[in-house]
């Protein structure tokens, strides 16, 4: 993945994540486990694509 379009990526989520933290009416603790949740998200994006680990749909959870 080319360099700008990770920024590309990260600069959308950003600016996504920050018009619901300032427009969108929502108790302060859903948007606080929004936040992490995406966050989450992104590390993990993150991580995948520099290969730091392998490939996600490997991973199982449940039975």
């Amino acid at each position: 993945m080319p360099l700008i379009q990770l920024v590309i990526v990260l600069v959308v989520v950003g600016v996504i994540l920050w018009v619901i933290n300032n427009y969108i009416p929502m108790q302060g603790t859903i948007k606080k486990i929004l936040n992490v949740v995406v966050i989450i998200v992104v590390i993990l994006w993150l991580l995948n694509v520099f290969g730091v680990i392998g490939n996600l749909s490997t991973i199982r959870i449940g039975k």
